[in-house]
């Protein structure tokens, strides 16, 4: 009975370290009696302190799961001094843990068959190729954006100007024409560090073994049949792509005291069913006092029942959020006249147990890739409101493609402002009887199912796990690394 050592490199960010290692857990009910698979963490010192706290509990519960998963804590490393935006941060961070990461391969007790690398660390395909063993990258957002990243060169070649100066739309294939103001944040740019950071990673996604995708079949077949095609990248060939998701850390509470759970989940148990718009905008997300001021208007003239989470503006290059001073930013008597139907919550709200709850009708939010998921998983409809980086790509392909959300107007070019009557109207729209809203509510609804089908025995991203572990099984290493 032999075992393939696994070692995967995620980002420290919750938001990539979490889904990766899920996978990882997934990846051990696929492996068999002659090969059982010995996964080893690689974590990098978080350079921002709330990441720490984050992480570490996640980490505690599943070291002591009794799965065969170990976190090596790599040695730190200087932080980059004059980095241009998250993204060339985050890129050249990871570079910079290379011999680190060199050495914890070879120094495994169990021969290692492949490197599973998170979307940011595709310098660290030069250790595996150094090693003689196979790489993979986990890519955390859309097969959309995955799809955009692997077409980034040819449109580089062939688009001499800022896509904002386009005329016309984007063409990517499997993606809907995309509107120059609809492409991510790190292509709109391109004299910057961190376009040609997205130009490097995705000309070396070409290089990896495999891509493995959090995303599914059901969800985003146009790009995802695109890339597998070879349409993304004509002039090389493609790796295999495997979409395995929706990847999501489930926590089971249905054992804690009600004493124990949050104070919006009790205030949710006494609203009707299917009534309440949950507005979040993930870790990263805030706004200004005018903004605030204009989304209160927005929702109190709705007249929905409302749970608003709403943080104080980030702070940091990682836009560390503090608790909102909810009397500095609230319209005068806004939460008296609203007691009752609306409740705004200044911190942290436990997003996945509130979208399970039944009194939640929709979800308003920055249409980041795992509050998405997470969405849908509940069946719960949303409108977008995207704020950075791949967002408002996702906005599009959710809205227009795929039918799961409606849109927002937002101005892009203004700051990402949205106002008050633009909220309201989408807000009533989205809970309404219309036939816009009817038809977002029920393929929101098909979305779920299509989801738990999708990781079942049989199901399609069951079938693509299988597929990685038996490429994985195939590719071993026949002599310690």
């Amino acid at each position: 009975m032999g075992k393939l050592g696994l070692v995967f490199l995620p980002l420290w960010s919750a938001g990539h370290l979490i889904p990766m290692v899920e996978t990882a857990k997934r990846l051990l009910q696929h492996q068999t009696l002659d090969n059982l698979f010995s996964i080893t963490v690689l974590v990098i010192k978080p350079p921002n302190p709330a990441s720490i706290s984050t992480i570490s509990s996640y980490i505690q519960s599943v070291s002591s799961s009794g799965l065969d998963i170990r976190f090596h804590n790599l040695p730190p490393v200087d932080p980059p001094a004059d980095s241009h935006g998250v993204e060339d941060f985050i890129s050249v961070l990871i570079q910079s843990h290379k011999p680190h990461v060199e050495a914890a391969v070879t120094q495994s007790s169990i021969p290692v068959a492949a490197l599973v690398l998170d979307m940011f660390g595709t310098t660290m395909i030069d250790v595996a190729h150094k090693l003689g063993i196979s790489a993979y990258i986990f890519f955390t957002s859309t097969a959309a954006m995955l799809a955009a990243t692997l077409h980034l060169p040819a449109l580089h070649d062939r688009i001499p100007v800022e896509f904002e100066d386009l005329a016309g739309d984007v063409d990517i294939p499997g993606v809907p024409p995309v509107p120059p103001l609809c492409m991510p944040s790190p292509f709109l740019n391109k004299k910057s560090p961190v376009y040609t950071w997205f130009l490097y990673h995705g000309k070396r996604f070409l290089e990896a073994r495999g891509i493995i995708v959090n995303t599914l079949m059901e969800l985003e077949p146009g790009p995802l049949k695109a890339m597998m095609q070879g349409l993304c990248a004509p002039s090389r060939p493609s790796p295999a792509i495997y979409p395995v998701g929706p990847v999501i850390a489930l926590e089971d509470s249905k054992d804690r005291g009600n004493s124990e759970r949050h104070e919006c989940l009790k205030w949710l148990d006494g609203q009707p069913p299917a009534s309440v718009v949950f507005l979040c905008f993930g870790s990263m997300g805030s706004f200004g006092a005018p903004q605030v001021r204009e989304m209160a208007l927005g929702m109190e003239r709705s007249g929905h029942r409302f749970l608003w989470c709403l943080r104080a503006p980030s702070t940091g290059r990682f836009r560390h959020q503090v608790d909102a001073n909810l009397a500095e930013v609230l319209p005068e008597g806004f939460l008296e006249r609203n007691r009752g139907r609306g409740l705004v919550w200044p911190s942290w709200v436990p997003q996945k147990e509130i979208l399970a709850h039944q009194a939640v009708g929709g979800f308003v939010n920055h249409c980041g890739w795992n509050s998405i998921l997470e969405s849908l998983w509940f069946g719960v409809p949303m409108l977008g409101w995207p704020l950075f980086a791949e967002q408002h790509l996702n906005a599009l392909e959710m809205a227009r493609e795929i039918g799961v959300a409606m849109e927002l107007k937002v101005d892009r070019k203004g700051g990402g402002f949205v106002g008050a009557e633009e909220l309201e109207r989408g807000v009533r729209c989205l809970m309404g009887d219309s036939e816009e809203g009817r038809k977002v509510r029920a393929k929101a609804a098909d979305m779920r199912l299509a989801s738990r089908k999708a990781l079942g025995e049989g199901g399609s991203s069951y079938v693509y796990m299988e597929k990685l572990a038996e490429d994985i099984r195939n590719r071993r290493v026949s002599n310690k690394c």
